[in-house]
């Protein structure tokens, strides 16, 4: 798979929509333990949609490659932000 179709494209903006309306909703949650937890728990992500994106690349699957890799960035620039990673590089970033 090498394009989007609109359909589907349309399927993911409704997605992305509806859980922002309901993180937008939702109350803040937050505890120590968590803290604590994230950032274990960030680079696991981030490292399972790494590989998830060489896979679909090897299947020839270059869109879905791609965009595991943006969710991984998701992961790295939310983190970021959070103050998980301490990175100071506005190059990888969006948040430095």
């Amino acid at each position: 798979m090498n394009t989007i179709s609109d359909e589907r494209l349309k399927k993911y903006f409704q997605i992305a929509e509806k859980a922002l309306k309901k993180a937008k909703k939702s109350k803040q949650k937050i505890s120590l333990e968590v803290l604590n937890k994230s950032r274990e728990d960030f680079i696991d992500m981030i490292e399972r949609y790494i590989e998830d994106a060489k896979h679909f690349h090897k299947k020839g699957e270059d869109v879905n490659a791609f965009a595991a890799l943006n969710y991984a960035h998701g992961f790295l620039d939310a983190g970021a932000r959070l103050g998980i990673f301490d990175v100071h590089d506005s190059k990888l970033f969006a948040q430095d």
